[in-house]
């Protein structure tokens, strides 16, 4: 077996991304959705706050599930508790595209503005994104359905999961 067979690059890196001040419902779904992650073995990345991330991020823990956190500020003090690693970058909300380009595929759990870029980021990376009670995007009057939509944090990471393993069927996933 390669040393790389059961390493952090070989498996699934799915970010969760959300607001930093949810609401209770919001923090309860984020936080099964980790702990799906960690159970099925993937990476979880998040951007290291609260709220969502923070959520998320204890799921995975509680799973013992590895947690890595991007973070907008330049001080690895500033992550939640759950963060195994924490990576501190100075670049603000424009962290944000490093959230999403660590991840092979995103789930976004309800979420505001900074929630919505990180939507529009995977997208146009070609990411894949499942959402779960977050925002729908219309063009021109017209639904865009490539925020696959959820019904459950089981759903969502069993999908993200699928749609990340056919990126990387496809050749797209690094």
């Amino acid at each position: 077996m390669s040393p790389v067979t059961n390493s952090v690059r070989s498996r699934i890196h799915l970010s969760v991304v959300g607001s930093s001040l949810a609401s209770p419902e919001e923090a309860a779904v984020a936080e099964r959705v980790g702990r799906e992650v960690a159970r099925a073995g993937a990476v979880l990345v998040t951007g290291g706050l609260g709220g969502v991330m923070e959520a998320a991020s204890r799921g995975a823990r509680l799973e013992g599930g590895l947690v890595v956190g991007i973070l907008p500020g330049t001080s690895r003090i500033e992550a939640n508790p759950w963060v195994d690693v924490a990576i501190p970058t100075g670049l603000g909300e424009a962290r944000n595209v490093v959230v999403v380009m660590a991840a092979d595929a995103v789930v976004a759990v309800g979420g505001e503005y900074g929630t919505l870029s990180e939507i529009a980021h995977a997208l146009k990376l070609g990411k894949p994104v499942v959402g779960l009670a977050t925002w729908q995007l219309a063009r021109a009057g017209r639904p865009d359905t490539r925020i696959r939509e959820a019904s459950s944090p089981e759903e969502a990471v069993r999908l993200a999961l699928d749609l990340a393993r056919a990126a990387t069927v496809r050749g797209s996933r690094l």
